[in-house]
C-alpha cells in the first residue's frame, strides 16, 4: 500500500489507564494522536498578539506561534498535562477541550472535528457502517432533474450516482472504473479538471479539508490510508495541505468553471444529506435567472440531452448498483 507523510495513525504499544483529569490512552491511539497533531497545527498559526499575550520580540522566539506554555496557561492547566495531551498520550477532558478551543480560536467546524477525534478516542473498537447502494428511486429522481446538474457523493467523495447534465459539465463517469470514480482523485489526477475550474487550488483545498473531516471516524481504514498515500506521493501540493490539517464541512458555494463547450459559467452548489444514510449527500448545481451562465447551463442541457449515450455506458440501473467500492467502514 502507498504510504505518504502523517499517515501512521496505526495504534501500537499497550497500556490504558485513567488519570484525575482525562483519560490516559496507549501514546499510539491513532485518534489521539491525530488530535494533538491538529492542535499543535492551530497552535504554530498563533501569534501572542492574537490571543492577547504580551510579545518581548520576535527575536526571543525558537518556534512559529505559539508555545505550549503559553497555550497551557491559557487554559490554566499545567504545561506537562498540555504536552501530553499534543503527545497523543491523553484525553482531555470536555471542559479542557472546550477551554483549548477557546484559547485556539478554532472556528466551528474546528471544534466540532476536535470534538468528534475525543469523543473517538473513548471507543475501543471502531464502528462498523456498510455503505448503502444508491436506491433506484434516487437515481430516477436525478435523471429527472435534466436541467440541473446532480450527483450523490458517498463517503471519501465517491462518486456514486449522477445525472446526464452532471457528466455533461465534469466528467463521463460512466466510462471509468469505480475506483477511478472519487472526486478528490479526479482534482488531482486529471488534466481536465485542473483546467475546468477557474479557482482551482480553492477546489482542491476544500477537498483536502473534507477529506480530513471524513477521516475522524476510521483514520485506519485501508481504502482512507490508500487514497491519501496515493495522492500525497503523487501531488506535492495535496502533501503540503494535508499534513496542513485544516478541516471544512463546506455544503455550498459559488464557482467559476471553464467549460470547453458553452464557455466559462458561474454556478452555485448546494449540499443536502440524505437521512437513510449519513455517508451519502446529494450535491445539485444550479445558477442564477437571467444570467448568461443560465443561459449556457440550458445550452448545456440541450446538448446532453440530444447526445446519445456513451457506448457501453451503464443505465441507471446499473449505477444505482454499482457498488464494488470496499464498503465495510470500519
Amino acid at each position: 500500500m502507498c504510504r505518504g507523510p502523517d499517515l501512521d495513525w496505526r495504534p501500537t504499544g499497550t497500556g490504558d489507564w485513567r488519570g484525575e483529569q482525562g483519560v490516559h490512552m496507549t501514546d499510539r491511539e491513532p485518534h489521539l494522536r491525530e488530535l494533538g497533531h491538529f492542535l499543535r497545527a492551530r497552535r504554530s498559526e498563533l501569534t501572542p498578539e492574537d490571543v492577547g499575550l504580551p510579545t518581548h520580540g520576535s527575536h526571543t522566539r525558537r518556534v512559529n506561534g505559539l508555545r505550549r506554555e503559553e497555550v497551557a496557561d491559557l487554559v490554566a492547566i499545567s504545561h506537562d498535562y498540555y504536552t501530553r495531551i499534543e503527545q497523543g498520550r491523553l484525553a482531555p477532558s470536555a471542559p479542557v477541550l472546550d477551554s483549548l478551543s477557546h484559547a485556539l480560536r478554532l472556528t466551528p467546524d474546528q471544534r466540532d472535528y476536535a470534538e468528534r477525534l475525543a469523543q473517538q478516542a473513548d471507543r475501543r473498537i471502531p464502528p462498523r457502517r456498510r455503505a448503502k447502494p444508491i436506491r433506484p428511486q434516487i437515481q430516477r429522481l436525478l435523471d429527472q432533474l435534466t436541467e440541473t446538474p446532480a450527483l450523490v457523493f458517498g463517503r471519501y467523495l465517491d462518486i456514486l450516482a449522477w445525472n446526464q447534465l452532471a457528466a455533461s459539465l465534469l466528467a463521463d463517469f460512466s466510462t471509468m472504473a469505480t475506483r477511478d470514480r472519487n472526486y478528490i482523485r479526479m482534482v488531482f489526477s486529471d488534466p481536465t479538471m485542473r483546467n475546468l475550474y477557474a479557482d482551482w487550488d480553492g477546489v482542491a483545498r476544500t477537498c483536502v479539508a473534507i477529506l480530513r473531516m471524513d477521516a475522524i471516524e476510521n483514520p485506519n481504514d485501508p481504502r482512507l490510508t490508500s487514497l491519501v498515500g496515493e495522492l500525497s506521493i503523487a501531488d506535492e501540493q495535496f502533501r503540503h495541505w494535508w499534513a496542513a490539517r485544516h478541516v471544512a464541512r463546506q455544503e455550498f458555494g459559488s464557482k467559476t468553471l471553464h467549460h470547453p463547450d458553452v464557455g466559462d459559467l458561474t454556478l452555485d452548489w448546494d449540499t443536502f444529506r440524505y437521512t437513510g444514510d449519513p455517508d451519502q449527500q446529494l450535491v445539485l448545481w444550479s445558477a442564477e435567472s437571467g444570467t448568461s451562465s443560465h443561459d449556457k447551463l440550458r445550452i448545456l442541457a440541450s446538448l446532453s440531452a440530444s447526445s446519445p449515450r456513451p457506448t457501453g455506458s451503464p443505465g441507471p440501473a446499473t449505477r444505482a448498483g454499482d457498488t464494488n467500492h470496499e464498503q465495510d467502514h470500519r
